[in-house]
């Protein structure tokens, strides 16, 4: 069987090739949209990459078009949880009643080529993707470049099929239960040592590592590892289970999604994180105890693997863990004697700490130096607040 294809389909053709298995891009499946293909990779500078072949033949329809793609784009942005995303159109099929040059589209840029070689006047395409126009040197044509398309994201799929299925694949979770049996073990013996066994005693508490203000150390720093311990103890037996039942269902995803020793930084970075920022603002003679700062953590760490890995959990991220962090926010600013501040702090801190450790096949080097440059910052910034205010 011969296929021959006419230059528009070529140039078409050439271009997903490139975009697809070189760049990373995946299709993005819109209803209704004919002759034009969206791309989408959310971790490149633009965002979106739209191949349009439809014929265009006067600056009207060009106008349309453009307000059209701004509606989808706003969908999209949405489901890829951006403020703004940049656009790349690449028009093989403009009339030459269209002035293209002369307009502005705010975050869509344009470009109109006849033949590959014509991405070189658009400097802004060039200097994004230096080698696209080594789609010129292809030899294939007709049905063989389409089986060469269709092989090589066959290839492409396959390995992100595999990748996706290591991360996702169930582990077993040996430090959630570690956490857990350390929190377990240390009510049993503050619980032991209070008056009331359901309420604990905060004296029995700060003794056992609760961790209270730094005019209650008395300049000690050597009690800050309060910041540490007071992570695995807790105020009461509903307090404890509380926690551990929210460790239990959270935990054993993050540390299947991280890895064992990814996963015990963020808890236990988050938890200090959190008890760094409620240390800012805690009153005299009160004690603080909890691992909520760290669960809290673990939500963050979970919005930022979900932000990466959103073609499969981004309809969990929108209708669940989202409203799940305000929820429980919101219930901390009404209930009395609930540190909201060590939750938001763990919430940021598992966050930037996620950055910090990176997403297994998602995050690359420059990503991870951010985070922990980030994480850093914030951390020098809460010891401030602490010491040299």
């Amino acid at each position: 069987m011969n296929i021959t294809l006419n230059k528009n389909d070529e140039i078409v053709v050439k271009l997903l090739h490139y975009f697809i298995t070189i760049q990373g891009y995946n299709p993005v499946i819109l209803h209704g949209a004919k002759d034009e293909i969206w791309l989408e990779n959310n971790m490149a500078d633009y965002k979106i990459v739209r191949i349009v072949s439809n014929y265009i033949h006067n600056d009207e329809q060009l106008n349309f078009d453009i307000f059209r793609t701004k509606q989808i784009l706003k969908r999209i942005k949405r489901k890829m949880f951006s403020i703004k995303v940049e656009a790349l159109s690449i028009f093989v099929n403009l009339g030459d009643n269209v002035h293209l040059e002369n307009k502005n589209f705010d975050n869509i840029r344009c470009a109109n080529i006849k033949e590959i070689s014509d991405l070189s006047k658009y400097s802004f395409i060039i200097n994004t993707f230096p080698n696209i126009l080594e789609v010129e040197n292809v030899k294939e044509e007709g049905i063989e470049l389409f089986i060469k398309l269709t092989d090589d994201i066959n290839k492409k799929n396959y390995e992100e099929t595999k990748k996706a299925e290591e991360v996702f694949s169930k582990k077993k979770p040996i430090m959630t239960y570690v956490f857990m049996g350390i929190c377990f073990i240390l009510y049993i013996i503050t619980a032991l040592n209070s008056a009331n066994l359901i309420d604990l005693d905060p004296n029995i508490l700060a003794h056992y590592g609760g961790l209270v203000n730094l005019e209650n150390m008395n300049g000690n720093y050597f009690e800050l590892y309060r910041l540490f311990t007071s992570i695995f103890l807790h105020a009461g037996l509903l307090h404890l289970l509380c926690n551990m039942y929210s460790l239990y269902i959270i935990g054993p995803q993050l540390e299947s999604f991280f890895g064992k020793i990814k996963y015990t930084i963020i808890f236990i970075g988050s938890g200090i994180i959190g008890n760094l920022l409620s240390m800012s603002f805690l009153q005299e003679n009160v004690v603080t105890v909890g691992a909520s700062g760290a669960i809290f953590g673990l939500l963050g760490a979970l919005l930022y693997f979900g932000y990466h890995y959103r073609v499969y959990l981004s309809g969990v991220i929108r209708s669940q863990i989202i409203p799940l962090i305000v929820l429980n926010l919101i219930i901390g600013f009404m209930i009395v004697g609930v540190n909201n501040l060590a939750h938001i702090g763990g919430l940021i801190g598992g966050v930037l700490l996620s950055m910090a450790v990176g997403v297994k096949y998602k995050s690359d080097k420059s990503d991870i130096i951010n985070g922990i440059i980030m994480t850093l910052i914030f951390v020098c910034f809460l010891i401030y607040i602490i010491f040299f205010r």
